[in-house]
């Protein structure tokens, strides 16, 4: 894994605490809080970290069981192997949903959907047991069973949140495919995961846009034998082709007369998977990172319940899609397992104007919205007026995901949407973590623009230096994470032994998770995320291998060899910046950037189209072939003036050419 230096990221960082720009719980926020304090923050995290065992073990109460855990957990990053709540027996679905129906929740909004149009849709909590439990009965009359692998491939609907239930209520394992990924895309999980049911819709809308849904499935599943089924939701009404004995529509399944038998949520063991999601990793083929039910439906329910300081009342509005790790833990499974209104949204935050956001807020008297800071800085571009054109009075938290968020964005967040007033969670978490690890509580933190805080209850960080030794004050270094949580991945799909886990993230520090980011600590305790440390980019909150859009620029026939690295964005946080070297004797053709950018499009996605591409006739190699890109990250980011020694180069004048045709 090639790897950048994160002692040296630490230089770029500024240390807001010097400023003393600190904001304290607001009084009547703490004073209502379910954690009002340090000091009661302290007691429990104490507790969480010294006696881990009787913690999780009071914790796990906030879900239902029908078997009581043996044990509360096993843990051993050697091997690795890891088990929570060992022989506890549940069912997620049961949780988010049935055990609200006993008392005043029956009758409460669930899912409130707003459509890219404008069109609101609300189901309360039994009318969503209702949809689930039919759309649980077609699945096992396609013969899903317990462990079956089910894909869907939907934008924003509430078909989408319905059928990951579905799932979850019978046992099978979701594969949730992010809307705006290609065919070739969707093909490979389909095929990784051998899925054989996918659940698409005619087209997806966003942005006043449609996505060939259907069409994009056709296209991944054309020679692919295995998917036997496909259901199909009527979105737009656009005509699509239909494949007799396989394809059907939702609408039609759900309503044939067999359907409304109440069914009995499945018993899962609390090791049983939950669902699949594939990440982007280094070596560009995405892998199906797996969670299970018992410790990641805990972790998440109360992670979600404390850090958004949730009251039954609220209305929480998380803007992420559930395609994203953010959309599966803090869209469905924690806040429907705390018998949360969930407000979930279509379209995007500038459509049909910059306001669409603010407009929502005010609509449906959202009190907690959780956004990416690749929104709050595209939003800040349009200036304050389309915040200010709306009273945003029913909001009291605020909170971000996906990346670090810059100090600036912070302050525009905190002083022109929370009118100064309102705390903000900054949280740190990954795919890989299944919820929230480092995070500030909003009645005991105070809060620091650009700081993510301090670990939630049971997580013991650590900053590394490259030896493997603790880094000191404000010192970068690698962040790892010490001991097992509840909501740990429990491997990667296909691989029993684990062999592809232990070396992704226990084989650098061994006995440690390597999260893969770079972090420092400061005088106060409180981290400060840097970024990724690898070769994966961070591109508005999404993760994408470098080696996944080299592959896709070079699968060009004009394209000879590409190399892609990150560079500092001003809205999305993270760039793509791609070196990309043609045939030889050939000229770069008129509109061949756009070209370019269309291949990666088809390829991947929309979200991994470079924002810049150079052209050249030669990359920084070493004479045993391998890139320099150290070298090729200075020159996107414009740190062109100290480029480090290239004497090991095999041709050192090709960075003379490539400082001269920098962008």
């Amino acid at each position: 894994m090639r790897q950048k230096n994160p002692e040296k990221m630490a230089e770029t960082i500024k240390v807001l605490t010097e400023e003393k720009r600190l904001f304290p719980p607001p009084q009547e926020f703490k004073e209502s809080a379910h954690i009002k304090g340090m000091e009661e923050y302290t007691a429990l995290y104490k507790e969480s970290v010294e006696d881990p065992e009787g913690f999780w073990d009071r914790m796990a109460g906030i879900v239902d069981w029908t078997k009581k855990w043996d044990k509360v957990f096993e843990c051993d990053f050697e091997k690795p192997e890891i088990k929570w709540f060992l022989g506890g027996r549940l069912n997620a679905a049961y949780n988010c949903i049935d055990r609200h129906l006993k008392g005043f929740r029956r009758n409460k909004a669930a899912l409130i959907w707003e459509s890219d149009e404008g069109e609101v849709k609300t189901y309360t909590y039994q009318q969503l047991s209702r949809e689930v439990n039919r759309f649980a009965n077609v699945l096992k009359k396609k013969g899903a069973t317990k462990g079956d692998r089910i894909t869907i491939y939907l934008s924003m609907i509430p078909e989408l949140v319905i059928a990951a239930l579905a799932c979850a209520r019978i046992g099978a394992i979701h594969n949730v495919v992010f809307g705006g990924f290609s065919s070739a895309s969707l093909r490979e999980r389909i095929s990784d995961c051998a899925s054989n049911l996918v659940i698409t819709a005619d087209e997806g809308v966003r942005g006043g846009k449609s996505v060939p849904l259907k069409r994009n499935t056709d296209e991944a599943i054309a020679d692919y034998p295995c998917v036997e089924n496909v259901i199909v939701v009527k979105r737009t009404g656009a005509g699509v082709s239909m494949t007799e004995g396989r394809d059907t529509w939702w609408h039609e399944e759900i309503s044939e007369p067999d359907i409304e038998e109440i069914s009995e949520p499945e018993e899962m063991d609390s090791e049983d998977p939950l669902f699949i999601l594939y990440t982007s990793g280094s070596t560009g083929k995405p892998k199906g990172v797996l969670h299970t039910t018992g410790g990641y439906l805990v972790y998440t329910a109360l992670s979600f319940k404390w850090i958004f300081d949730y009251k039954d009342e609220d209305i929480f509005f998380c803007t992420a899609d559930i395609g994203w790790i953010t959309g599966h833990s803090y869209v469905i499974y924690g806040p429907l397992a705390c018998g949360a209104t969930c407000l979930i949204f279509e379209g995007t935050p500038t459509y049909p104007e910059p306001d669409r956001f603010w407009e929502i807020v005010d609509k449906h008297r959202v009190n907690i919205l959780y956004t990416a800071p690749t929104a709050i800085r595209a939003l800040m571009r349009y200036g304050d007026e389309w915040v200010k054109k709306h009273s945003l009075a029913s909001l009291r938290l605020l909170g971000t995901v996906g990346e670090p968020i810059n100090p600036k964005a912070w302050m525009w967040y905190h002083e022109v949407v929370g009118k100064g007033r309102l705390p903000i969670v900054d949280t740190w978490w990954q795919t890989e973590t299944g919820g929230i690890l480092i995070t500030p509580l909003p009645g005991a933190t105070t809060l620091k623009p650009g700081s993510a805080g301090r670990p939630f209850f049971g997580v013991k960080p650590l900053v590394l230096t490259k030896e493997g030794k603790e880094a000191g004050s404000n010192e970068g270094g690698y962040l790892v994470i010490e001991d097992s949580w509840p909501g740990i991945l429990r491997g990667t799909y296909g691989d029993p032994e684990k062999k592809r886990m232990k070396e992704l993230y226990f084989s650098h520090f061994p006995g440690l998770f390597f999260t893969g980011d770079g972090a420092r600590i400061d005088g106060d305790g409180d981290y400060w995320l840097m970024g990724r440390i690898d070769d994966v980019l961070n591109v508005s909150g999404h993760r994408l291998g470098t080696a996944e859009i080299e592959s896709a620029l070079a699968s060009h026939l004009d394209v000879s060899e590409a190399a892609v690295v990150g560079y500092p964005h001003e809205v999305k946080g993270e760039g793509i910046y791609a070196f990309v070297v043609l045939r030889e004797g050939m000229e770069v053709p008129g509109g061949f950037e756009k070209t370019l950018g269309g291949q990666v499009k088809k390829v991947i996605s929309p979200i991994a189209r470079p924002d810049k591409i150079q052209f050249t006739t030669g990359l920084p190699k070493t004479r045993s072939g391998k890139i320099m890109r150290r070298i090729l990250r200075k020159i996107a980011g414009g740190r062109t003036e100290d480029l480090g020694d290239v004497s090991t180069l095999a041709d050192p004048s090709v960075v003379d050419e490539l400082v001269k045709g920098r962008k």
